[in-house]
């Protein structure tokens, strides 16, 4: 009786495993029959006006998209680079137009609202719908709705389509410039120590500056070093310059910093090798090498298959000086002259110092500010010996007595070139 007993428990346990295993599987592959692709329309050729604008907000006006990008790596999908409130947008389908029939698919998406929102009701997201089979779409319009007429909805264009070869080694991402920035002289020495260091385009998501920044970042994009893109988030958002929610009726945080550097890496993706995601007032400052191309070489070297590299920020504050390269024709421009702080904050005990990256942007899914959120490729932390990240800024620290800082004097190897090439700029630009 016992036996028996157990061996109807054991069955009956196998049953349910096996009925809930079956009852999964079919849920999932219905989830994924509809997600797929449907010809809901044939027409003679694709309508719908084409929109370039950077943020576009659908008319449910939760939603901003700011740009598709083919993404082969796993599925043939189109990822769409949004904003969306992580809370009212429940659904949301693309529609590819296919060329030269004009057939149009209608495409539910999965929506992925990325996990650092830091509380702000508005976060980025990846809208990602799969693609025809049958056709390469060059656009797509995105729409709440299965339903109405795509004449009158806005088509992007799916940027990212052809594979080409790497057009540049390292570009900077640098989200996003706001407050009427105004910090011209430390923004061109950090400029010109990028390529010094081997960087040939910097990617400005640029919301307001000063006058005279103008001027600065119209000198670079004539050079062709600098691509600005428009960024006016305000005009759709409550726009918050803190990067947590503070309760005040903002809408998302630091200017929409995190949405910006996702587009940025899906927008470098098939044009550099490396992504750099850091700030105007950050350089990475290499210890063991002349320069970031052979740094890398090395580092990859000694960690294959790694497409991640993290790099810790040192606060070097502007409020201590040295006497060296007090360049009197500099004090006219307004900004930090980084030459003369060459004094870095110790480590503080029970603290983490935050950390900017190197990527290899094919093997970055989703990223956040100091960390990738979802890669391909392996994450690795690069030891102080070999770089740091120079960040001239406010003190953390501002009760340190002097004595208490270190000094470091690693930017002082490039100064003869760095001094330079800023005078340069400034000729041309202000003085």
């Amino acid at each position: 009786m016992s036996c028996g007993g157990k061996k109807s428990y054991f069955a009956a346990a196998v049953c349910i495993i096996t009925l809930t295993s079956m009852v999964t599987l079919s849920y999932l592959r219905l989830q994924r029959l509809s997600h797929l692709p449907k010809i809901i329309q044939e027409s003679s050729r694709c309508r719908g006006k084409i929109t370039n604008s950077t943020i576009t907000a659908l008319n449910d006006n939760r939603t901003f998209i700011i740009s598709p990008y083919f993404d082969g790596r796993e599925s043939k999908v189109t990822r769409v680079i949004g904003i969306v409130h992580h809370e009212d947008v429940k659904q949301l389908y693309c529609r590819f137009c296919c060329q030269p029939n004009g057939k149009i698919y209608l495409s539910k998406a999965k929506i992925d609202v990325h996990s650092d929102r830091f509380g702000f009701p508005y976060g980025a997201a990846d809208i990602v719908c799969l693609e025809p089979r049958n056709c390469d779409p060059t656009h797509v319009s995105i729409h709440q709705s299965p339903h109405g007429n795509i004449d009158q909805l806005p088509r992007f264009e799916i940027k990212n389509r052809k594979v080409e070869a790497f057009s540049v080694d390292f570009t900077v991402c640098i989200s996003a410039m706001f407050g009427n920035y105004n910090n011209v002289l430390q923004f061109i020495q950090s400029m010109e120590m990028y390529k010094i260091l081997g960087v040939q385009k910097v990617v400005i998501y640029k919301n307001n500056c000063s006058h005279l920044m103008e001027k600065v970042l119209k000198f670079y994009m004539e050079e062709g070093t600098v691509e600005i893109i428009p960024w006016p988030i305000h005009s759709h958002l409550k726009v918050s310059s803190e990067w947590h929610f503070m309760q005040d009726g903002t809408h998302i945080g630091y200017y929409g910093q995190i949405t910006a550097l996702n587009d940025c890496i899906y927008r470098n993706m098939q044009r550099s090798k490396f992504v750099v995601l850091i700030d105007a007032d950050e350089i990475i400052l290499p210890l063991k090498h002349s320069d970031w191309k052979t740094m890398m070489i090395s580092l990859q070297e000694k960690n294959p298959g790694t497409g991640i590299f993290l790099f810790e920020n040192h606060i070097f504050p502007e409020t201590v000086s040295s006497h060296m390269f007090n360049i009197s024709s500099w004090n006219t421009v307004p900004g930090v002259n980084i030459l003369q702080h060459v004094h870095r904050e110790p480590d503080r005990k029970d603290v983490i110092n935050p950390k900017k990256m190197i990527i290899d942007p094919r093997k970055v899914i989703q990223t956040s500010v100091h960390s990738v959120l979802h890669s391909y490729g392996n994450s690795v932390n690069v030891p102080m010996d070999v770089a740091l990240i120079y960040h001239c800024r406010g003190p953390l620290q501002g009760n340190l007595p002097r004595e208490s800082l270190i000094r470091d004097t690693t930017l002082w190897r490039y100064n003869s070139s760095l001094i330079m090439n800023v005078n340069k700029v400034l000729y041309h630009t202000i003085l």
